[in-house]
């Protein structure tokens, strides 16, 4: 079936972005949806907003890197709902530096919620997986994971890390049921994005490198986690989908 009714989904940093959008397009194919960020405000913004369009979601605040908000999450959906069909790590962080001048505590922030968040939301939310209905993990990873885009060594090094431990986790959980697969966007029209996109020096060659000529949208993102979630899916796992307008395969 090409929908998620009744399905539950934790869809982490879900306020902006393409985990905003996720959040919109899991709604739409009928899942009954849950969401994290770190400000209160965004959240009751988007809530009022979707709610207002007739949907009912939830989130919360959490932040992804602090052990104590994730256990806190946790057993907030074990009580609430004592199951999961979805998770998606979504949640991310860059600060674009060369690589001389990081700092150890940008270092190790950028690796703890693009790399260790999801790790640990995944193992913390297995045993609610196990109680879902063919459950799946989609990360979102980058095309920075594969090839330097000038984002910045440590969020390249983690998004790598990311699409490795979907790999493993894959594996690992087959015989449990538990899909789990990664997306690599190329530049999308995020928040998290928006300085680079206004600086047409740095642009301008990565709409020339780039097929369809322009950069991506987060519905266009949010389509393929909602697809990977999907029974129509039930046959892939471990895998990286390239979301990037043909950049991977252009050699112009």
């Amino acid at each position: 079936m090409w929908n998620l009714k009744d399905r539950i989904v934790l869809v982490t940093g879900g306020s902006k972005g393409i985990g905003r959008a996720a959040v919109t397009e899991f709604l739409e194919l009928g899942a009954e949806v849950l969401f994290t960020a770190r400000k209160e405000m965004d959240i009751r913004a988007f809530e009022k907003e979707l709610s207002g369009k007739g949907y009912k979601v939830q989130g919360m605040v959490s932040d992804v890197s602090v052990a104590e908000d994730r256990e806190a999450l946790v057993r907030k959906i074990t009580q609430d709902y004592g199951k999961l069909d979805v998770l998606v790590n979504n949640a991310g962080i860059n600060i674009r530096k060369s690589a001389l001048d990081y700092t150890e505590e940008e270092f190790s922030k950028i690796l703890a919620i693009n790399l260790i968040a999801p790790f640990e939301f995944s193992r913390l939310l297995y045993p609610l997986l196990l109680k879902g209905k063919k459950p799946s993990i989609v990360n979102v990873a980058s095309i920075a994971a594969s090839v330097d885009v000038n984002s910045g060594s440590p969020y390249g090094m983690a998004k790598a890390g990311l699409l490795q431990q979907t790999r493993n986790l894959a594996v690992e959980w087959a015989q449990d049921g538990i899909r789990v697969n990664a997306i690599s966007p190329w530049y999308t029209a995020t928040p998290l994005t928006e300085a680079v996109l206004t600086q047409k020096d740095r642009m301008d060659p990565v709409i020339a490198t780039t097929p369809l000529r322009r950069v991506a949208q987060p519905e266009e993102m949010a389509s393929v986690i909602a697809f990977l979630a999907m029974d129509k899916a039930s046959y892939i796992t471990g895998q990286n989908i390239i979301v990037d307008g043909g950049m991977s395969v252009s050699a112009f």
